[in-house]
């Protein structure tokens, strides 16, 4: 496996909102057996496109019954831009399955600090743009309610999928 495994990692069910504008925790209302997690924000110039790429390149690898068994979720971190309908054209350029959360940043925060991902505080600076601080550009896998394996952003489409195959697999047998 490419992800690194680590002893599960109980999730916050803390509850986001959707781009529907419901409320969804990631922990308690996963409609699939395995969740992939990423924080990050629409307007990211660099690291954020490309694990949403990988991501996405990744998913077209897996056959069909195996899509049907994974979710990605996109957590921003920049929630006074990023509302439901920007999340939602953003995502839908990757894939309109994908799952977009928003929320209050304290509430963000929680979440990420439940899967030992760092989410820094946003900073206005004096040309009127933000400086979002450091954020983890790792993806989570997520299987009731625990994060059990973490990818980091230089992992390829090929790496995401055969690492998928194989949690699945887990997850099926269990």
């Amino acid at each position: 496996m490419t992800g690194q495994e680590h002893t599960p990692y109980q999730l916050s069910d803390t509850a986001l909102t959707d781009t529907a504008g419901e409320p969804y925790s990631i922990a308690t209302d996963a409609a699939r057996p395995l969740t992939l997690v990423f924080y990050g924000y629409t307007q990211c110039p660099d690291e954020c496109p490309l694990v949403m790429s990988s991501l996405t390149a990744a998913l077209t690898r897996l056959d069909p019954a195996e899509r049907k068994q994974v979710d990605v979720a996109f957590v921003t971190t920049d929630p006074a831009r990023d509302t439901t309908e920007v999340l939602e054209k953003y995502l839908d350029r990757y894939d309109e399955d994908f799952i977009g959360l928003t929320g209050d940043m304290l509430d963000i925060v929680t979440l990420a600090e439940s899967m030992r991902l760092y989410i820094g505080e946003a900073d206005r600076l004096p040309s009127g743009g933000y400086d979002l601080g450091v954020h983890d550009t790792h993806v989570s896998a997520v299987s009731q309610g625990q994060a059990t394996v973490v990818w980091s952003m230089n992992t390829s489409p090929k790496q995401f999928a055969d690492d998928i195959h194989h949690l699945l697999e887990e997850v099926n047998a269990a």
